[in-house]
């Protein structure tokens, strides 16, 4: 059973920074792509952040460029976002998703809808 949880949400100041971790079991970490979405209310959901396992290529929307960094511990099958000088407008559920790299490769984007996807964590950003 595929699984993925997100972890490290919270609240946080403007400027603060916050650590997001997705575990995931199930499948073989390095044929997959592991995404970040995040959802506001009202928004439509939109991608933050990509990698893949295999050889640590990564992806970002332009409003977290230079703020967000993503890694991959692949001896843990875990994926962080270090989300650092956090704006008001950051706030939203993030959530993990995971798809086949051979997907993502024949769609040639690394934002469409993973097949995989967490349960979402919560992050408030204050004024």
């Amino acid at each position: 059973e595929v699984q993925l949880v997100e972890s490290g949400g919270g609240l946080v100041q403007a400027g603060g920074s916050l650590r997001l971790s997705c575990a995931a079991s199930g499948f073989t970490f390095d044929d997959y792509a592991i995404g970040w979405f995040r959802q506001a209310p009202g928004k439509e959901r939109e991608g933050v952040s990509c990698i893949w396992s295999s050889d640590g290529s990564t992806y970002y929307a332009d409003s977290v460029k230079g703020r967000f960094t993503i890694s991959s511990d692949n001896a843990k099958n875990t994926v962080y976002l270090q989300m650092n000088s956090l704006k008001p407008e950051d706030t939203a559920v993030y959530y993990c998703a995971a798809d086949t790299i051979a997907t993502m490769t024949r769609l040639r984007s690394w934002i469409y809808e993973y097949y995989y996807w967490g349960q979402g964590t919560q992050v408030t950003v204050s004024s």
